[in-house]
């Protein structure tokens, strides 16, 4: 069972910085910034891999939302790549 995001993505889009009620959370270091993304959620397809059992495991051990882990895992792998070869590809 999948489950679906209850966020108002327009509504928060709207909203100014002011408007946002920061004060159970932590204030973040300026390096941060520097390096976080906007990312919204995309549609998912259905496939079925052959992993390694120790991999799988591991993700399964370490939280409930193991697959979410991984998809998060699967991410950034893939955007740090896509930078590197971007930079490969302006050097060439």
């Amino acid at each position: 069972m999948k489950k679906s995001s209850k966020t108002d993505w327009k509504a928060l889009e709207s909203m100014t910085d002011e408007e946002i009620d920061h004060s159970d959370i932590p204030k973040l270091p300026s390096i941060f910034f520097k390096h976080a993304k906007k990312w919204h959620p995309q549609s998912k397809v259905k496939i079925t891999v052959e992993l390694d059992e120790d991999l799988l495991q591991w993700f399964k051990e370490e939280n409930d939302d193991w697959e979410s882990r991984m998809q998060t895992a699967l991410r950034l792998y893939v955007e740090t790549h896509k930078e590197s070869r971007r930079i490969q590809d302006l050097t060439h």
